[in-house]
């Protein structure tokens, strides 16, 4: 018998998946965590209504009930309706902030205002942590499909950092700049420019069923042509179909997002009438009770208005 002893050989650790938190789990939300979680990431989510939080659990994610559960991870995204719910989850004394280890990233794809954006970025520098604002453009549908633009705020080395995140969320991102609040500006300006454009379409298939051209006909032409962009076909659809739930954006969120842009044009002195129409334009469809529809009902209001029933 060999008097040779065997020799312990000692594996390699295997690498263990990064913790990705995320908090906010309505239907955008809920598509970021899955996207996430197909990546193989060790994702811990959270939102007030627990059923939201189950749902991703049943896929795979740790369900979280406070932010102390995101204590180790090395980013977090939140997905929240605006201002006030960021500023609920991330500040105060026990908010994320305060949680969060130095160096850990925060990804807000929130719609939110320029000045809160500020606050939010000179918060988290205080305590060694950094702020990565990216708001995306597009609906959840879009998200499921990978179809979403993500525009960018933040430092490169970050971004760098947050890269695997970022390309598994759309199909393309933007950096806007170093400062996390352009980022805020740019999705506020986008977000004027899609209200636009459903307000006109709304408009132009209004007149044209009037004298006699279908609105799907009108599409038809309309995308056909010129008028061949993103937003014209994709929005276009949902008027002519009278497709306005389940929403991508209720209306109420286009309202406050259509506020937050003329709050800020009024402080830096940028008149913008448009925008003002618009933001009135969404307030009278919430005043008709469409609070819970999609914003792309600018059309349907813009039908009800010429007379014209969607029987």
């Amino acid at each position: 018998m060999s008097n040779v002893k065997p020799v312990a050989v000692k594996m390699a650790a295997e690498p263990q998946p990064a913790k990705i938190g995320i908090i906010g789990l309505g239907r955008m939300g809920q598509v970021f965590g899955a996207l996430l979680i197909s990546t193989g990431a060790h994702v811990i989510a959270y939102d007030r209504d627990p059923e939201r939080t189950q749902m991703l659990a049943r896929e795979g994610a740790s369900a979280a009930t406070s932010n102390r559960d995101f204590a180790d991870c090395e980013m977090v995204l939140t997905s929240l309706p605006g201002d006030d719910a960021v500023r609920a989850v991330v500040l105060g004394d026990t908010g994320l902030a305060s949680i969060l280890r130095p160096g850990c990233v925060h990804l807000s794809t929130s719609t939110i205002g320029v000045p809160f954006c500020q606050e939010l970025d000179a918060a988290h520098s205080k305590l060694g942590q950094h702020l990565l604002a990216m708001p995306v453009l597009g609906n959840p549908e879009m998200a499921a499909r990978r179809e979403l633009f993500i525009v960018l705020g933040g430092s490169k080395e970050v971004i760098a950092r947050c890269q695997p995140v970022i390309e598994r969320l759309g199909q393309r991102s933007f950096h806007a700049s170093d400062k996390p609040w352009i980022a805020s500006a740019m999705k506020l300006a986008a977000n004027m420019l899609t209200a636009a454009t459903l307000q006109s379409m709304g408009e132009a298939f209004a007149f044209l069923a009037k004298v006699g051209l279908t609105p799907d006909r009108a599409q038809e032409i309309l995308t056909g042509s010129l008028f061949d962009g993103r937003v014209h076909k994709t929005y276009g659809e949902k008027i002519v179909e009278h497709r306005y739930t389940p929403p991508g954006m209720t209306i109420p969120l286009a309202v406050k997002d259509l506020r937050l842009l003329l709050a800020e044009a009024e402080r830096i002195e940028v008149p913008m009438p448009v925008a003002g129409l618009l933001h009135d334009r969404l307030v009278a469809a919430e005043a008709r009770g469409w609070s819970e529809l999609d914003w792309s009902a600018l059309g349907r209001l813009a039908a009800f208005e010429a007379g014209i029933s969607e029987d």
